[in-house]
């Protein structure tokens, strides 16, 4: 068994329909065909607790975000101005920081939701199935996924744990500083701090301003 059947094995049933065909904008990235062979296996699923989203290519069941839609430009990525330009965002962790692939180098990414910095983990698909159960308790953000469904019950679908406050704002991980929150809304509001912060020297004092509704 492979790493990533092994990752496969672990995880919901498939999100959507068996998919047969590659879709062409999946060529435009390095390791697309790759991506495409995991999501052929299984079209998008939940995994540790819910605390690892993978996307499929569409999909029937309500409330599921599909691949493509994640990826509109009309969603949140313009929130992120250019900041997202070249990437195409595959799945998530519990905390809405994305696994991405890059039109321009191959690897698969992640990309910290709230800086817009990107981090190369692995050079394959399979290598990085490798990596997240190899790590997954740091890299999807299961101890606290868990913990706080088991304090609040379990994540609806398009759910995310938000920070009240943003983890680059020196926010805690832990439970009395996480809400469940939809992703959408979460990365809309990511976005912004991202390009608050992104020419910023570290150490930088900022001020925060919570609204008392929306994320």
């Amino acid at each position: 068994m492979t790493r990533m059947e092994k990752l496969l094995s672990i995880g919901s049933e498939s999100l959507g329909t068996k998919v047969d065909t590659m879709p062409k904008f999946l060529e435009e990235y390095a390791l697309g065909s790759e991506l495409f062979v995991l999501l052929e296996k299984k079209n998008g699923f939940y995994a540790f607790e819910q605390a690892l989203h993978v996307f499929p290519l569409g999909s029937d069941i309500t409330g599921t975000m599909t691949l493509e839609e994640w990826n509109s430009g009309t969603l949140w990525r313009s929130a992120y101005d250019s900041l997202t330009e070249g990437l195409l965002f595959f799945g998530e962790d519990i905390f809405s920081d994305q696994f991405c692939l890059s039109a321009k180098q191959k690897g698969v990414f992640r990309f910290y939701a709230e800086t817009a910095e990107t981090t190369l983990l692995a050079e394959s698909v399979e290598d990085w199935a490798d990596f997240i159960l190899a790590n997954y308790e740091a890299e999807t953000g299961w101890p606290l996924a868990h913990q706080w469904q088991v304090k609040n019950g379990q994540l609806e679908f398009g759910q995310r744990l938000q920070p009240r406050i943003p983890f680059v704002y020196q926010g805690q991980y832990d439970l009395d500083n996480l809400w469940a929150g939809d992703a959408i809304k979460g990365m809309l509001f990511k976005g912004e701090l991202a390009l608050k912060v992104k020419d910023l020297p570290n150490g930088t004092r900022v001020e925060l301003k919570v609204k008392e509704s929306g994320v």
